[in-house]
């Protein structure tokens, strides 16, 4: 147990220190704004300094912008995942304090794609790992969650006012580098975060009351057990077949290596699902 949770807490800073690179090594310097509240922080830094003179960091305005969304994250998707968000989120704060502010192109192409590929590994990473980056991840999982849908399409559709901002106080030229940034890094987030994926899992176990006692105290997954028994041996198992999303395959796995290290299990795609699934 305390293996997983190191490694997933070293996830989230791994995609925290990605996030700060991102920003302070590719976007900042070319004025290409980030996804989520990131982009909104850099934004609100930039018209605070350029506008009123006052010079507030990226990183001390993310983590104002963040209290009240972690709040609601705590409430409406759960306290661990929200946990590991605030730690990504301090995190987050402190790379983008300590790293160098710095251009490493002059090239606002090469900024807006490599920005938006580094942004989207990192955001990517946390949600895989079963925390967020913080502020706009919490509210595209929430309607992730609702709808059933790419977590990267809401991403893109509430980003839509940053690059609208963007283009009337700035350069509009900056802001459709921003919207290729944006685009980047949603194909990034879907391809690592496929939530939204079915898998079907067959799990071959002799200790089928604790196995399923684990899955339900950890996911609201329907279960259906039928009797098996081992070609070779003669042993009588049991058959646990279920369905859920690639993102509750971290949990299953640990799961499974917690109560059966033994037990036989495979993973097949699945192509749909029909009838009552639980999306939320």
């Amino acid at each position: 147990m305390f293996y997983i949770e190191a490694k997933r807490i070293s996830i989230v800073i791994l995609g925290a220190l990605l996030n700060a690179a991102s920003l302070n090594f590719f976007l900042i310097g070319a004025n290409v704004y980030a996804s989520g509240f990131t982009g909104a922080a850099q934004l609100l830094s930039s018209i605070f300094n350029d506008f009123l003179g006052i010079g507030l960091s990226t990183g001390i305005l993310l983590a104002l912008l963040n209290i009240p969304v972690l709040i609601l994250g705590w409430l409406k998707v759960g306290k661990g995942f929200t946990v590991y968000s605030v730690i990504s989120v301090f995190f987050s704060t402190l790379f983008l304090e300590i790293l160098p502010l710095i251009s490493i192109s002059n090239d606002i192409i090469l900024n807006a794609v490599f920005g938006g590929v580094i942004a989207g590994v990192g955001v990517g990473i946390t949600l895989k790992a079963g925390a967020s980056t913080g502020g706009m991840d919490i509210v595209a999982m929430i309607l992730s969650r609702l709808k059933d849908k790419p977590i990267g399409n809401y991403f893109l559709i509430m980003n839509s006012l940053i690059i609208v901002i963007a283009g009337i106080l700035y350069e509009p030229e900056n802001a459709l580098y921003t919207m290729l940034t944006l685009y980047v890094t949603t194909r990034v987030i879907d391809t690592i975060h496929t939530r939204y994926e079915k898998v079907t899992a067959f799990i071959v176990t002799k200790k089928t009351d604790e196995l399923q006692k684990a899955i339900h105290d950890t996911m609201v997954r329907g279960i259906t057990i039928l009797p098996a028994k081992g070609a070779y041996t003669k042993t009588d198992k049991s058959l646990m077949y279920l369905v859920v999303t690639r993102y509750e395959l971290y949990d299953l796995e640990r799961i499974i290596n917690e109560i059966d290290p033994e037990a036989f299990t495979n993973i097949v795609e699945t192509a749909g699902v029909y009838g009552f699934f639980r999306k939320d």
